[in-house]
């Protein structure tokens, strides 16, 4: 058996409720306004390297200069992404609007080569003699 619960005489009214933060998610139209119309994007995957060629435009919008800034280091797709609070798909648009302007340089990441390294094939090759 539970014990029984005590009541206030004057029970507290209801917390107000907190407004929507922006970038979660809540506002699809603030997305579209930040897109655009056309939505037309360059194929750039989460880890393709955005550089910055130059500073923001005074003409620039807020995303595109926050983006300009950020890119003055080599910053791939994803992690702009996650530094705006933005989805991949807006900042693939914001960012096919500065490849077009000529203000970012879009580059593969860069890989190590697959070729093992040489101390190790001398010494597989002086085992292979000694053989």
């Amino acid at each position: 058996m539970t014990p029984p619960q005590r009541q206030r005489r004057h029970p507290l009214p209801d917390p107000a409720p907190q407004p929507a933060k922006q970038g979660d998610g809540q506002n699809p139209e603030r997305l579209y306004t930040i897109t655009g119309e056309d939505g037309a994007r360059v194929p750039l995957d989460l880890v393709t390297l955005i550089v910055a060629n130059a500073d923001p435009p005074p003409s620039a919008t807020p995303e595109q200069a926050a983006l300009l800034r950020l890119c003055s280091a080599p910053l791939s797709v994803a992690e702009l992404s996650a530094y705006l609070n933005l989805p991949f798909s807006v900042v693939t648009v914001l960012l096919t609007e500065l490849l077009t302007a000529e203000l970012v340089r879009a580059r593969a990441p860069i890989v190590r080569q697959a070729l093992p390294d040489r101390s190790i094939l001398e010494a597989v090759m002086h085992g292979l003699q000694k053989l």
